[in-house]
């Protein structure tokens, strides 16, 4: 049956394709657990925020205790105040709105009369006071609004009608009247202008050029600011009508996480988290978000927001408190599990308990040997390791031996020989001279103290540094210069190959028994190891060194 190539193709292409997407969807999630795990914290720890909050605005209202007579003062400060306070607690906004209100009508300056009005009927609108919202703005003469204050103006209404639409629960056409009209009094080049088409491109389903305006925004914005919240609450939902569950999840959770740094009471994102993790079957963490939302429009007087999560948190407490119940009568049959399998272990372990009471013996006896044997080995390691040492020690000294005896006996032939030529030459005086002289054998003694020297310190190369170790330091042996070891020295070397015989000792090194005698004498006085000892540590100089050997 012959074979479709295209299937050898195909099939290494689908398998790339399906790693390379659980690839990506493993990054995803881990990315999303961290954010999440980070917005969890947050909402733990959100006190701090709204804090450093306090702090702008106490450092503001502190600014309103300095003395002045300038009105224009008081309503910049009051006009800051009032933005503090727009997305955070809106009656003090609209405190300062109507304080501002009131300035504006003392000094008849009807542009900012205007103004403040505008900001009072925005906060009211937020505060669910629609009615009073409604009449401010219907007292206020568009056609003698002058053009700053139009984008102010069709906003406010905007905002009106739709608040007006979430509490209602009916949609107001005019909400898209009055945005349509926003746009066109806009600058194009700000980003309420970007926000706002943007806004309407999601509605008219315009979903790419919202995508494509917003990712380009994202880029532009710092990631702790209202407008980077904004800006992710809008990618959040454009990718949860794409049906991108992760990337939909990932925004609202980064809008979320700007909001409690912003210190935003106003906010959706939480909102939309809720929904989200209800769907996926997360109730506590939906009930969790819920309750932060509820939390935030309380606070912040938000009536729209509190009338959207109503509905909502009735149904989500509810599975939370029927995840619950299951969740206790779960734990109530683990623990019946688990005393019963207490019981059993209790059972096994007196068991086993019997059983190990009864092998004690037993392993109490096989250890005492064990030991025996340790012993016995040990034992038997140390009598090997002398026994490989003076092996060692043997086969080098053989073979030095056996070098040092062929260089004597040629230095011999060569002696006889220049000694045989003087006679034959009839060179008696020189002859005589030479035999009488004792120059030769001083020479040999030397070579032969400079050999035994070097053979020794090849086989205990840090003889001289651990000796001197064992005394003290003003007392320590420094051989000279052209030295390798001296005297002193020779005997201890002389000692540490094992010949402890006095008299043989001071023969190899031409001099008398007690000289050799006081020179010991003297070396362990010196020693800061016990004098009784101090010959047995000499014994184990090197010994680690012969072992890597």
């Amino acid at each position: 049956m012959p074979l479709n190539i295209a299937t050898y193709i195909k099939t290494p292409i689908v398998i790339l394709l399906l790693l390379c997407f659980n690839g990506v969807s493993s990054i995803y999630s881990n990315e999303i657990k961290n954010l999440t795990d980070y917005l969890d914290h947050l909402i733990l720890n959100k006190d701090e925020f709204t804090q450093e909050k306090e702090k702008r605005i106490s450092s503001l209202k502190a600014l309103l205790k300095d003395k002045t007579d300038s009105w224009e003062y008081e309503y910049e400060i009051n006009l800051k105040l009032y933005e503090e306070y727009r997305k955070y607690i809106l009656e003090s906004a609209i405190f300062y709105a109507r304080r501002n209100v009131v300035l504006a009508d003392s000094v008849n300056d009807r542009t900012l009369m205007q103004s403040a009005r505008i900001q009072l009927a925005s906060a009211f609108s937020y505060s669910g006071k629609q009615r009073e919202a409604e009449v401010i703005l219907e007292n206020i003469d568009r056609e003698q609004l002058p053009k700053s204050l139009l984008p102010d103006y069709y906003e406010a209404y905007h905002r009106f009608f739709e608040h007006y639409g979430a509490i209602s629960g009916q949609h107001q056409p005019q909400t898209e009247l009055y945005r349509d009209s926003l746009l066109t009094v806009l600058d194009p080049a700000s980003i309420k202008y970007k926000i706002t088409l943007i806004h309407l491109y999601i509605n008219k389903n315009i979903i790419d050029e919202a995508e494509n305006m917003l990712y380009h925004l994202l880029q532009t914005e710092n990631d702790e600011t209202p407008e980077y919240a904004l800006i992710t609450h809008y990618l959040g939902a454009i990718n949860g009508i794409k049906n991108k569950s992760d990337l939909e999840l990932k925004f609202y959770t980064l809008s979320a996480i700007a909001d409690i740094k912003n210190s935003i009471k106003e906010n959706a994102s939480f909102q939309r988290l809720a929904f989200i993790y209800y769907d996926k079957g997360d109730i506590a963490r939906a009930f969790n978000y819920t309750q932060t939302a509820i939390e935030d429009a309380v606070f912040s007087g938000v009536q729209f927001r509190m009338a959207e999560m109503a509905g909502f948190y009735s149904i989500i407490n509810a599975s939370y408190q029927e995840k619950e119940a299951k969740t206790k009568a779960q734990l109530k049959l683990y623990i019946v599990l688990i005393s019963i399998l207490t019981l059993t272990l209790t059972i096994l372990f007196l068991y086993i308990y019997r059983q190990m009471k009864h092998k004690s013996k037993m392993k109490e006896d096989l250890y005492i040997s064990n030991n025996k044997l340790v012993l016995l080995n040990n034992e038997l390691n140390e009598s090997n390791d002398y026994l490989f040492e003076a092996n060692h020690i043997k086969e080098q000294y053989i073979i030095h031996f056996l070098d040092l005896c062929s260089d004597y006996i040629t230095k011999m032939e060569d002696y006889r020989i220049s000694l045989n030529r003087l006679a034959l030459n009839n060179q008696m005086d020189k002859l005589l001279k030479r035999l009488r002289s004792g120059t030769q054998i001083v020479d040999e003694i030397e070579n032969l103290y400079k050999n035994f020297d070097s053979v020794f310190l090849s086989l205990y190369p840090t003889f001289v540094s651990e000796f001197n170790n064992l005394l003290a330091k003003e007392e320590q042996i420094v051989p000279k210069q052209n030295e390798l070891l001296n005297r002193e020295l020779r005997i201890f070397a002389l000692l540490r190959l094992g010949i402890s015989d006095t008299a043989k000792i001071a023969s190899f090194l031409r001099c008398s028994i007690s000289t050799v005698y006081n020179y010991r004498t003297r070396i362990r006085n010196k020693a800061i190891v016990p004098r009784d000892e101090f010959e047995n540590y000499v014994m184990k100089i090197g010994e680690m060194h012969i072992n890597k050997q």
